[in-house]
């Protein structure tokens, strides 16, 4: 997939995965944005996904849209939206891993939404969307998202075509899904490693009170990238 075609998908994306929130208003002025940038794409495997997913929530109640969300990814740790849970689980060693993404970020000049944690997907995708920095970061966490797509894909969960549409933006693309399939029949699923020495209580995304977008300054999807754009940060990428 083309440079500009990934950041529409990772901003699409980002939106998408991001909590519904608490104005149908806001949740409908998301989604039209989310399809005007999609109708820019040139036809693909991974737009179609996007789009399905965009008119599946444009078809619902915020009030059900919200509900699917918090069931998905709050109630069912094996869906969790936070990646480095799924490789260190509630460790120092995931401490680690957290502080190193938030000097990722700022070191590109961004900065969390107060509360949010930075390997939070969609604040991720956002950071995709929007620098070459954010798209390295993301890249590491492949297997990550291809084992989430896994999941969510066996689970027939609405939300597996928007991780399938990010496959396709960095690399793994359409894997071979009857031996996976098979593979997670036969296995349960990992228990991420738990230490609570030296842990303090961290927040969650996913209900009421979040911001709807995770990264500041601004709401970077105002306007998308669109296909001929480029993504532009301080060191020009």
């Amino acid at each position: 997939m083309r440079r500009n075609e990934a950041v529409v998908v990772f901003g699409c994306a980002s939106v998408l995965l991001s909590y519904p929130g608490s104005s149908a208003q806001e949740f409908e002025k998301d989604l039209l944005s989310v399809e005007d940038a999609l109708c820019r794409l040139s036809s693909s495997r991974a737009r179609d996904c996007l789009m399905d997913t965009r008119t599946w929530l444009a078809s619902i109640p915020l009030e059900e849209a919200a509900a699917y969300y918090v069931s998905t990814f709050d109630l069912n740790d094996q869906h969790a939206l936070h990646l480095t849970y799924h490789a260190l689980g509630d460790t120092r060693q995931r401490g680690m891993a957290l502080a190193a993404l938030v000097d990722a970020y700022h070191e590109a000049g961004f900065q969390l939404v107060p509360g949010e944690l930075p390997d939070f997907l969609p604040a991720l995708l956002e950071f995709a969307a929007v620098c070459e920095a954010g798209r390295k970061v993301l890249s590491q966490y492949r297997s990550v998202l291809q084992t989430l797509y896994h999941r969510l894909e066996m689970a027939s969960n609405r939300y597996a075509k928007v991780l399938e549409a990010i496959g396709y933006a960095v690399g793994f693309g359409r894997f071979d899904r009857l031996t996976s399939s098979l593979r997670l029949k036969t296995a349960e699923p990992p228990i991420p490693p738990i230490e609570e020495v030296g842990l303090e209580l961290l927040p969650t995304r996913g209900a009421p009170g979040f911001p709807a977008r995770p990264m500041q300054p601004g709401n970077q999807f105002d306007s998308f990238p669109t296909p001929g754009t480029s993504v532009t940060s301080e060191d020009g990428s």
